[in-house]
């Protein structure tokens, strides 16, 4: 995005101001007060917030005030302003800006990530340099050309999904390092394409056999890759992965439906029902036709109560 073309983006702030001022995933809710899209920024006074503002220097040039402190602004400039923290933004012949201002609602989060804002409050490294082809730069980007986009039924959902990633991957810019110096657990993770792509065709494919081989050449991979993947993302291996969701389904399976035990067993990939039961047993500490009449007696008990 350049000083010429982020003015088409107006409309997307618009779109953004509109049906994304609240956000809620996993443990987090966000309040978003304010999205910016500012083709010439020039002077502002100094002052003052009682929530957090990021800002994305596009193009230009300029100085950036913080408690005291000043940095130097040029293009694919990331800065964080933190609440109660005076700042102010100088330049003489603009800057193309980017920006977003949002708190999270502590009362509908987990006390994580209420840990992990007061962090982002004393983060010591409140400005980055060189952020055009990372993570945050490109989810404000797609953001942005999704926000211009003719609304459909699927618009405001995706917008919400996006701004969370974007908000979530600003935070990992600025507190990563101070979470690993502290005992506060990090962010949610952010899984890679890759993984996603694997998942996705092992969970679609869990009546075929599965092998480690066939994924990676789906995925035009090494099967050495594949399993380095599997390991460093999930902490688990290929193979414990693909067998935890075959059980993961059966459970399904044996709850949600009239199967046999031969049909729940093709149907998630084992050989036969004697190896399914044997795995399943070990897993769950009770074999499927157990499993499936303890389900079962539940839901009778809990049937008549009502």
């Amino acid at each position: 995005m350049t000083l010429l073309n982020l003015a088409k983006y107006l409309s997307g702030k618009t779109a953004l101001d509109n049906y994304v001022q609240y956000i809620k995933q996993n443990d987090a809710s966000f309040q978003i007060y304010y999205w910016g899209v500012m083709p010439r920024h020039y002077n502002n006074q100094l002052h003052k917030h009682s929530f957090f503002e990021v800002c994305y220097v596009v193009e230009g040039e300029g100085t950036y005030i913080d408690d005291n402190c000043t940095y130097t602004l040029q293009e694919n400039t990331l800065f964080l302003s933190r609440p109660e923290v005076l700042h102010q933004i100088k330049s003489e012949k603009g800057l193309s800006l980017l920006y977003v201002a949002f708190q999270l609602v502590e009362s509908e989060s987990s006390e994580n990530w209420i840990k992990i804002m007061e962090t982002a409050k004393q983060c010591t490294e409140i400005l980055l340099h060189n952020k055009s082809e990372i993570e945050t730069a490109l989810l404000w980007k797609a953001l942005l050309i999704q926000a211009t986009k003719h609304k459909n039924a699927f618009s405001e959902e995706m917008l919400s999904n996006i701004a969370y990633s974007l908000i979530v991957s600003i935070l990992q810019d600025f507190v990563t390092d101070d979470l690993n110096k502290s005992n506060i657990k990090h962010l949610p993770r952010q899984y890679s394409v890759l993984l996603t792509q694997a998942k996705l065709y092992i969970n679609d494919n869990l009546s075929n056999s599965l092998k480690l081989t066939e994924v990676a050449k789906y995925l035009h991979i090494s099967s050495r890759h594949l399993s380095r993947i599997f390991a460093s993302e999930l902490g688990v291996s290929f193979s414990k992965y693909v067998q935890d969701e075959r059980i993961k389904k059966a459970t399904i399976l044996l709850k949600k439906s009239d199967l046999t035990l031969k049909e729940i067993s093709e149907r998630t990939g084992f050989m036969n029902v004697q190896y399914f039961t044997r795995v399943f047993t070990s897993m769950m500490q009770l074999s499927p036709g157990r499993f499936r009449s303890h389900f079962m007696d539940k839901n009778t008990i809990t049937s008549s109560d009502r």
